[in-house]
């Protein structure tokens, strides 16, 4: 592959190649597998902006879609079913044996993408999702575009057509520290989310199908507030939808967060109507991350623009088909400055 660095081979012998790029006060690795955000840097800060391997033989077994691109459904759909245009299907149940997450156990952050195009301060990979993969219909052309431009922006380009009418649903799923890139946990972290509403789950993550206020309860971050809360001692589970809009629109602020010791902040936008804040509570890695560092719970979270979870499921929620002749498109940008 031209103008890479050679970084690790699959359990199935396929090469995996990592691209740098630099621009906007940024520096990021990029690999081809799962077209996954290795590392970020921001000029004048210390450490790195997100968690990640040294190694890429840790990616496949210790990862938790570390800067993957999930898909090709992110999240969860209930007991991996969905029907489209009066057509059943089942989707790989990687998720407690019943539920599909992230697109199965063999989804797009799990699979190597080849190199589309590249430049100082971009790169594109794409993927061929084909016919069947995980259970879903239609071969799904995939691309990712990582751009790193002023000020300080991490811009994540999505784009994806199919032959057949599908599911198509795409996060990035970076885990952010802003303070020490993982020495230390994320609860001291200030946090904003312009959501007036989010999506309860139960005991398996699946939404309960509310719509529910964030008024008076822990998911109120509506004013900027810290990502730690205890309700009778116990710190709240965050790993929950966000409701930023019905439908997918130009893009718009949808999280700001802050990291108290650093002062870095960070920004997010997008033009998809839900956010999954994932606080990082099981984040704990038995292998060492970047620099070495040790990976506890509530390392980092991770903040990923997408349609709400199971909406093939909830016809309510804002949807995730994807027709033939029909583009698929996502534009997420995390914006950084050291305050």
């Amino acid at each position: 592959m031209a103008d890479a660095e050679e970084f690790g081979t699959t359990p199935e012998g396929e090469p995996v190649h990592r691209f740098e790029i630099r621009g906007g006060g940024l520096t990021a690795r990029i690999l081809n597998w799962g077209a996954v955000l290795q590392d970020l840097w921001l000029a004048e800060h210390d450490a790195p902006l997100v968690l990640g391997f040294e190694r890429f033989d840790d990616y496949p077994i210790h990862s938790p879609y570390f800067g993957a691109i999930a898909g090709r459904y992110a999240n969860r759909i209930a007991g991996g079913r969905f029907t489209i245009d009066g057509q059943r299907y089942q989707a790989d149940t990687n998720f407690l044996g019943k539920h599909t997450l992230h697109g199965g156990a063999h989804g797009t952050g799990k699979r190597v993408w080849r190199l589309a195009d590249r430049g100082q301060d971009f790169v594109t990979l794409a993927l061929t999702d084909p016919d069947g993969a995980m259970g879903f219909p239609g071969n799904l052309e995939i691309a990712c575009t990582y751009r790193l431009k002023l000020p300080g922006t991490l811009s994540v380009q999505l784009s994806a057509t199919t032959d057949q009418p599908t599911l198509c649903n795409l996060a990035h799923h970076s885990y952010f520290n802003l303070n020490d890139g993982g020495m230390n946990d994320v609860l001291g972290h200030r946090l904003m989310i312009p959501a007036r509403a989010y999506t309860p789950v139960d005991d398996e993550l699946i939404p309960t199908g509310v719509v529910q206020p964030v008024e008076g309860t822990p998911f109120d971050f509506l004013l900027p507030r810290p990502l730690g809360m205890r309700v009778d001692g116990e710190q709240v589970l965050y790993d929950h939808n966000f409701c930023i809009a019905a439908a997918r629109g130009p893009l718009r602020q949808m999280a700001w967060a802050q990291g108290p010791n650093s002062g870095v902040e960070m920004e997010v936008w997008s033009t998809e109507p839900g956010l999954q804040f994932y606080a990082g509570h099981k984040v704990a890695r038995t292998v060492p991350g970047l620099g070495g560092r040790t990976y506890a719970a509530y390392a980092g979270f991770a903040m990923e623009p997408q349609i709400w979870p199971d909406s093939p499921n909830r016809p309510y929620f804002p949807q995730a088909l994807l027709w033939p002749g029909d583009r698929y498109r996502q534009t997420t940008e995390y914006r950084f400055r050291l305050g």
